[in-house]
């Protein structure tokens, strides 16, 4: 199996260099000559730019800024910092999106409590939503649950667990009655139960089967380990379908697949777009009719989602459906902000629904069919997302699952020192976090039990905040130390440890006057400052009663430890808090 070369859905033409239009043509140019602009252009500004932040020298040529400002994804993607017409030479593209319109708001519904769900569902379909994921049981009692829930204009999309997805399957048909389903309504079928459910489904005329890529994404899968699983898992559901008597066509036609949008919105619109450039493939290569469109139901990420400055999940999830609507989803949940700490409030799920109507109403989103179409860097990224989701998948197939959740492992392992060493920041908690919020407090319900945070081992570190503070040892004048003080605060904070803060200081005499006893004391000023009278108060705070000095800023021979930009920050909170305790 190859997604190179004859991968249906090709679209030929449309990504080449548009041809300069001269005014005598009767056509305005593409730009007037002094807004016509070379890339050694753009890296002279960009060198000038770096430059000033000092991550360029003088000395460096300006052509440096591709090796600063590239990065490489969790799959070993590079993404460079400008999209040029030589990235696309030799490739076709495809997976380009099929949906036009609006994208159908899903809210999420969970629990068994009938009556309470059916509230909620009222609320959110009066709100705007436009469809329902219900993550429910054999016990709901589903009739009283819909009740006034019109099923012929809301679909419906269950989740049942393992054993009784065909008692919920029959339970829903039931409470259907005669009522023609509304359009992409899915009985949900999958693992051991995705025959029956289907037969039941394609019986009564609507979809039966998920496939739920979230659930690698959630144990924190990366982008192309969670397309090839979800092209594994979609495989082999077509495998048994078929087997039980079903046109290849027929069981494609049942299919919804199910992926997570994260913060990172061009991944998530390269990740969405290669995806169905993947199953086409599968398809075509099953002797299926490849030019169906994958229909697409996308979640926002909840590892990338926090507990603590909940509020932050906010701004995540509205890049995140941002992401999942120019990528071309047919359905979008957006999770409520505070859905890290338990069941959403009423506010928590109002802003989650509203969040794709300002997309799509205010901002206008969905007005266009393919937002991110043509463009270099997301054309290549698709592509290359493809062939690693396409080489996960062969990997999947030759070594079973048990073999990605190693690789899965790996990617956490990846992903946790890239968070450690905060070059992957998640604000509010390893950045700028706030040791006196009070959180919102939330009836536990489960749905994250399961879940990898991105920031879990900083949440460990939170939920258990250290008992003593860090003496802040503030030399010199507010101006010369707030910057490295601010750091370190930030820094201790973010491993639930309080500071406190000398002030403005002339000399040792100010910094024993401030301090207080603390075992573990934090020297925070100017190099020149250090160079003055580090070395002397750092003694004098030892035979004060410190017994651990750091020192915030480069490490030198009269301190026991450092922190500065770059630092393992979750290795060194770890220690500290270890001489703190």
């Amino acid at each position: 199996m190859t997604v190179e070369g004859s991968a249906p859905g090709a679209v030929a033409g449309g990504l080449d260099e548009p041809e300069e239009l001269e005014p005598e043509q009767g056509t305005l140019a593409l730009a007037a000559e002094d807004d016509r602009h070379t890339v050694a252009d753009w890296e002279a500004a960009a060198a000038a730019v770096l430059r000033k932040a000092r991550r360029l020298t003088d000395d460096d040529p300006d052509s440096r800024v591709w090796e600063k400002l590239s990065r490489t994804t969790l799959d070993d993607i590079p993404v460079t910092p400008l999209g040029t017409a030589d990235l696309l030479d030799g490739l076709a593209t495809a997976g380009r999106p099929t949906r036009t319109g609006d994208w159908d708001i899903r809210s999420h519904l969970r629990g068994d409590d009938a009556a309470a769900l059916n509230e909620t569902a009222l609320v959110d379909l009066d709100g705007g939503v436009t469809s329902l994921w219900l993550q429910t049981g054999p016990d709901a009692d589903l009739a009283e649950l819909l009740e006034g829930v019109l099923l012929d204009l809301a679909p419906v999309v269950l989740d049942a667990p393992a054993g009784g997805q065909v008692a919920v399957a029959r339970a829903f048909l039931d409470a259907l009655g005669e009522t023609t389903p509304a359009p992409g309504t899915n009985l949900g079928g999958s693992g051991d139960e995705l025959v029956d459910v289907a037969l039941l489904a394609r019986e009564r005329g609507v979809l039966g089967v998920v496939v739920d890529a979230t659930a690698v994404h959630d144990r924190g899968a990366s982008d192309a380990q969670e397309l090839g699983y979800s092209m594994a898992v979609a495989a082999s559901a077509l495998r048994r379908l078929t087997e039980a008597g079903l046109g290849v066509d027929e069981a494609v036609g049942l299919m919804e697949f199910r992926y997570a949008a994260t913060d990172e919105q061009f991944p998530t619109i390269a990740k969405l777009r290669a995806a169905r450039r993947l199953w086409a493939r599968v398809v075509e290569l099953s002797g299926g009719d490849a030019s169906v469109p994958q229909r697409q139901h996308v979640v926002t990420s909840k590892p990338m989602m926090s507990r603590y400055d909940p509020y932050v999940n906010m701004l995540r999830t509205t890049v995140a459906a941002f992401a999942a609507g120019v990528g071309g989803a047919d359905a979008v949940t957006v999770l409520p902000f505070d859905a890290p700490l338990g069941r959403p409030d009423v506010l928590g799920r109002r802003i989650a629904r509203n969040t794709s109507a300002l997309l799509m109403w205010e901002s206008h989103v969905a007005k266009v069919a393919d937002p991110a179409g043509g463009s270099y860097a997301v054309e290549k990224l698709t592509d290359d997302l493809a062939a690693a989701g396409w080489a996960e998948l062969g990997r999947v197939e030759e070594d079973g699952l048990a073999a990605l959740d190693e690789r899965i492992a790996e990617t956490v392992a990846r992903r946790d020192v890239e968070v450690a060493r905060r070059t992957r920041p998640i604000t509010g908690l390893t950045e700028f976090p706030n040791l006196a919020e009070t959180l919102p407090e939330r009836e536990p319900d489960g749905f994250f039990d399961s879940v990898r945070a991105y920031g879990a081992s900083f949440e460990g570190l939170r939920d258990d905040p250290a008992a003593t503070p860090v003496f802040l040892a503030t030399l010199g004048s507010i101006a010369s130390h707030t910057a490295r003080a601010t750091f370190a605060a930030n820094l201790l904070a973010a491993g639930g440890v309080a500071t406190e803060v000398a002030g403005a200081t002339a000399g040792v005499e100010d910094l024993l006057a401030a301090y207080a006893g603390q075992p573990v004391v934090c020297l925070a000023g100017s190099d020149a400052t250090y160079a003055d009278w580090g070395s002397e108060a750092a003694a004098a705070l030892r035979e004060a009663g410190a017994t651990h000095v750091v020192i915030a800023g480069k490490p030198v021979d009269y301190v026991d430890d450092s922190c500065a930009m770059g630092v393992d920050a979750l290795d060194f909170l770890t220690r500290t808090r270890e001489k703190l305790a």
